[in-house]
């Protein structure tokens, strides 16, 4: 088959691997919103390219946790960041995809032939993780993929080219798809992850190559016509869940016979369920009664039907991402529209973005978890929507957008104001008082579920037992470097004394700051800011 090409891999390290990860990632963020709009099966909710990006975005979060990683070790963060990231039916196949990709690839050279046969472990296995596979789908173009065995150059470029006739043909396995003149969306994605495989091995960029058939564009109208859940069932429940395997195979029969769109993929342990169902309750019991289920999520498809496009009437907006009744009036208050967290996807951002046809929109996510994710949101509007300007604030908790906000001079120039809202984010230092749900090692020791944690830039740095202790003392370590100006955001049923503790610690220690208090409504207990 001839020497390798200058600059082209003969093995998948830990370099190329990152490299992947990282050229996935950008690609699938160009192209999200090009297959949300593909999104009709298995129901038209749009929001197929957000999931698997959010996907992809938690594998390359778990290579993050350990930059200097050897082989070994990054297929065992692969596959953490494969089950714990994966979002929606079309994520959790493709983390099952990649938990067997990276663990036939363990142990190998991960040369060519290795990488054939992982191809086709990947493929073999993604199917056991959905209750009823279908053809059509992005298992049919993962099995397409599983090409024969070569140099590492041959097999990623016929392994790409094979996904994209596959792709090509799953309208003529899916009337669904047919009928709307698209192919399917989680196919188009696995497709942009092989063809970033191919790019990262053949050292050359990637070329973004239309999916065949009609554009995103083109079925925007059927999307939105269409968008009102399943018929038969109205929520999407997804959770990881630690528990053991016998366990998960009762679980699975039950979830089976409870709801449809079931998929399960796990690794050591740990399981990542996602199950549409009418009985949310039921789906959650069922869980509990298996293991630990953590990180729940539950979406009714009712609610995900997308806004008319707006009219650009001009003006400037603020996109606020927070949790709570009492934050959220705070900022709808002040003019801003408010996204519910924790989580939104790309597309939800997006779409808030976009919905109010103003000209000019600042975006403030209130967590520095989801500042990826609202990078991801703005670039995505920039490309599709030239005419309109959109900035990311940093903004790490509610109390930073509180901040943020309380600058904000729609009358001057934009760039002024977002520089004037940046400027009062930065300084506004901020902390949180929370208690502990579960065991875990911390930076001020071990906790146990009740135990309260001192919390500053997500660092623990304080454990005790009682939320007002834990508040007045965290307030002393964020003042001994100066202030002003204390805001105290009360959490969902935050005990009656705590306030009055923390008004009499600081007029007793602190006699010339002000303290302005807000009830939030927040999951947190309490959300604090210094200025």
């Amino acid at each position: 088959m001839g020497e390798p090409a200058a600059g082209t891999l003969v093995r998948l390290d830990a370099a190329a691997l990152r490299r992947w990860v990282a050229a996935g990632l950008d690609a699938l963020s160009a192209g999200c919103a090009e297959i949300d709009g593909l999104n009709v099966y298995p129901l038209p909710d749009g929001d197929t390219g957000s999931n698997l990006l959010r996907t992809w975005q938690g594998v390359a979060d778990s290579l993050g946790r350990e930059p200097d990683a050897g082989d070994d070790r990054v297929l065992e963060l692969l596959r953490q960041g494969a089950v714990a990231g994966a979002r929606g039916n079309s994520g959790v196949i493709l983390g099952a995809w990649l938990t067997g990709l990276a663990a036939a690839l363990d142990g190998t050279d991960r040369a060519g032939p290795a990488l054939a046969r992982a191809l086709r472990a990947a493929a073999d296995g993604a199917p056991a993780a959905v209750a009823e596979p279908v053809a059509g789908t992005i298992l049919s173009v993962a099995a397409a993929a599983a090409v024969p065995a070569g140099p590492i150059a041959h097999v990623v470029t016929a392994a790409a080219a094979a996904a994209r006739a596959a792709l090509a043909a799953t309208p003529e396995q899916l009337p669904a798809l047919a009928a709307a003149g698209v192919v399917d969306a989680g196919g188009r994605g696995l497709v942009v992850l092989l063809e970033a495989l191919e790019a990262v091995v053949l050292g050359r960029p990637q070329l973004h190559v239309p999916p065949p058939g009609g554009a995103a564009g083109a079925v925007r109208a059927l999307v939105a016509d269409r968008e009102s859940g399943s018929d038969a069932f109205a929520y999407e429940v997804q959770y990881l869940l630690d528990a053991a395997e016998p366990a998960v195979d009762r679980l699975r029969a039950a979830l089976t016979e409870l709801g449809d769109s079931l998929v399960v993929v796990g690794d050591a342990g740990i399981w990542n369920v996602h199950v549409h169902v009418n009985d949310v309750g039921a789906a959650l019991e069922l869980g509990v009664e298996a293991g630990r289920p953590y990180r729940v999520t539950v979406t009714r498809f009712a609610d995900e039907r997308p806004a008319p496009a707006p009219v650009r009437t001009g003006g400037r907006l603020v996109v606020v991402v927070c949790e709570g009744a009492g934050l959220a009036a705070l900022f709808e208050a002040e003019g801003a529209v408010v996204v519910p967290g924790p989580q939104p996807s790309v597309g939800e951002l997006v779409a808030a973005v976009t919905a109010s046809g103003a000209a000019e929109v600042v975006l403030l996510p209130c967590d520095g978890e989801l500042l990826a994710t609202a990078q991801q949101a703005a670039a995505a509007v920039r490309r599709d929507e030239p005419g309109l300007a959109v900035t990311v604030v940093p903004t790490a908790s509610p109390v930073q957008g509180l901040a943020a906000l309380a600058v904000a001079q729609p009358e001057r120039p934009f760039g002024d104001d977002v520089v004037a809202m940046a400027d009062a984010s930065g300084r506004a230092r901020v902390g949180a008082v929370a208690v502990a749900t579960r065991e875990a090692l911390t930076s001020a020791g071990r906790c146990v579920p009740g135990d309260v944690l001192g919390i500053v830039d997500r660092d623990v740095v304080l454990l005790a037992q009682d939320v007002g202790e834990v508040a007045c003392a965290l307030l002393d370590r964020m003042l001994a470097a100066g202030g002003e100006l204390v805001t105290l955001v009360a959490g969902r049923g935050l005990d009656d004394d705590v306030v009055p503790a923390v008004e009499a610690h600081l007029e007793a220690g602190h006699p010339f700051v002000d303290l302005t208090v807000y009830d939030g409504g927040q999951p947190t207990a309490v959300l604090l800011g210094v200025e």
